[in-house]
């Protein structure tokens, strides 16, 4: 063995007690870590090394080059995109994901798989999903989406009477993807899928919202005289947070075909507060759905979870035709043939320790108590002249602008980052320049939602 190695792998207890004993430093001091890095990143090395150091000696140079350029993204008061923490559950459960180093992607040899299938039957249930959902882990809401959306893409040809999984997505002829605010991913997933981005067609939204008009969708639907179509609705749109009518827009399949795949990466979570729980009102009607889980549920990145109730037309896409594999059984297909991957981590195991360790009651206090900072936040910045809010706070998003100069918005973020309090990330909502912060992060407080504005106002001066 080579002789690093060697050494390595005698003294790996204390090695991995240092390991330990460095995220303690990190973790620990996070609350008043810089929430964004400062200065420019360290020269990169010139080729790779050719003779290696040991893990105490990687640690130190990782210390002495990298460290100071890691964000306090998994801390309090980092509000940009929808970033959650590791809650220490979950971090176990990650750490552990990595000691035993499972290939979740068969039920040979371990337990991994059934494993996974409890943990999906405990988030069908956190959801409000019903029996008829399965799913399965993937890395995030784009692979979330796209796994929802190959299903319908292969629905589409099943309606038509072609397999696109068999003959290529070429024989399905036009495709319309039908949506009021679609999210990002959607695009990136029909162009991986060879739907294309083009087939995208954006319905009319309500008035000075982000929800789909239903009456518009319905019009949609019927121009296209009985040709099925898929509809991506939202749960949660990523500027403020709002809601397509799920159970109106289901409603629509009795009189026109139509796969309805739902975004819910973050929205989800919703059904776990008791005064937002009937925006997710009609998600088990859904074909498919999608969920991020190190958004809200606060596990270690990257982890989603993609549902669908037709199981059989995910193997037809997602089938690893290789006799080393096997074949895929109708009832428990192993989930190398249900997703784009056949090397597979076990993901599910962080999500099993954090719903072990707090159970339904402790991430629906997460959720609750993070909505009512972004209200807090939300308030504290519709009374201070220098801000303008875009939209009513509907969950965990303030969406805002500078009142004085939207133009402005780059320059207040680059010094909002420069300060290293927090951290808020920029968009545009109707044409207009602004901000968003995120509020998911379990140890949030409201006193964090006070540092927030202290310091979103400070900068605006």
């Amino acid at each position: 063995m080579e002789p690093l190695l060697a050494a390595d792998l005698a003294a790996l207890s204390g090695l991995l007690t240092s390991t330990k004993d460095h995220a303690d430093r990190f973790l620990n001091g996070i609350g008043e870590r810089r929430v964004a890095a400062a200065g420019a990143p360290p020269v990169r090395a010139e080729g790779a090394p050719a003779r290696g150091v040991g893990l105490e000696g990687a640690l130190a140079r990782f210390a002495g080059r990298w460290e100071a350029g890691v964000s306090g993204s998994a801390g309090p008061r980092y509000l940009g995109f929808v970033t959650g923490g590791a809650t220490p559950a979950a971090l176990a459960g990650d750490w552990l994901t990595a000691a035993y180093d499972q290939n979740g992607s068969s039920g040979g040899g371990s337990w991994a798989a059934q494993l996974e299938e409890e943990t999906l039957g405990w988030l069908r249930e956190l959801f409000g999903l019903g029996e008829a959902h399965q799913g399965a882990f993937v890395s995030g809401a784009t692979a979330s989406n796209t796994v929802g959306l190959a299903i319908a893409r292969e629905w589409l040809g099943e309606r038509l009477g072609v397999r696109v999984s068999q003959q290529g997505v070429a024989a399905l002829g036009p495709v319309e993807v039908l949506s009021g605010s679609p999210h990002s991913s959607v695009g990136k997933a029909l162009s991986v899928l060879g739907i294309g981005r083009g087939s995208l067609r954006r319905v009319p939204v309500l008035p000075g919202r982000e929800a789909v008009d239903a009456a518009a969708l319905e019009e949609s639907l019927a121009a296209l005289g009985g040709r099925p179509a898929i509809v991506v609705a939202n749960a949660g749109t990523v500027n403020t947070v709002d809601f397509d009518d799920l159970a109106a827009i289901a409603a629509l399949r009795e009189r026109h075909p139509f796969w309805l795949h739902v975004d819910a990466a973050f929205g989800g979570f919703a059904g776990l507060s008791p005064a937002h729980a009937h925006l997710v009102r009609g998600l088990d009607l859904a074909d498919s759905v999608c969920v991020d889980l190190h958004k809200w549920l606060n596990v270690p990145y990257d982890s989603a979870v993609q549902f669908t109730r037709r199981r059989d037309l995910q193997t037809a896409v997602f089938h690893n035709a290789s006799p080393y594999l096997g074949e895929p059984t109708a009832a428990h297909p192993d989930f190398l043939h249900l997703t784009p991957e056949n090397s597979r981590r076990l993901r599910a195991l962080a999500a099993w320790f954090a719903l072990t360790a707090y159970g339904v009651a402790g991430h629906a206090e997460i959720v609750v108590r993070t909505a009512h900072c972004a209200e807090l936040l939300g308030a504290g910045l519709d009374a201070h002249p220098a801000f303008r809010l875009l939209a009513p706070v509907r969950l965990n998003v303030v969406c805002f602008t500078l009142a004085d100069d939207p133009s402005r918005v780059p320059e207040f973020l680059d010094a909002v980052a420069a300060a290293g309090e927090t951290y808020l990330t920029a968009t545009v909502l109707d044409g207009v320049s602004a901000v968003r912060a995120a509020f998911s992060n379990w140890r949030t407080t409201p006193e964090d939602a006070a540092r927030v504005l202290a310091a979103l106002t400070a900068a605006v001066r």
